[in-house]
């Protein structure tokens, strides 16, 4: 039996994610230096991971002007 196409990994590669697997808390732990080698695997913090959108600069009128009349010429 195939796989429903909703169900497949391979078209969400780009995707945001807010839930994380196991390995990458215990990864996120260690960059800050949060996990101890004694730590168990089980019960582990919750993690709250959020998106940064960033803003797209616009042009200045006059760099605009600029740049439509380097294009006509």
């Amino acid at each position: 039996m195939s796989m429903h196409p909703s169900l497949k990994r391979a078209g969400m590669s780009g995707k945001f994610r807010c839930v994380l697997k196991r390995t990458e808390k215990i990864k996120w732990l260690i960059d800050k230096n949060k996990w101890n080698d004694d730590s168990k695997v089980f019960g582990l913090p919750k993690i709250k991971i959020t998106k940064i959108k960033t803003a797209k600069k616009e042009k200045p009128k006059e760099e605009k002007k600029e740049g439509e009349a380097k294009t006509a010429k």
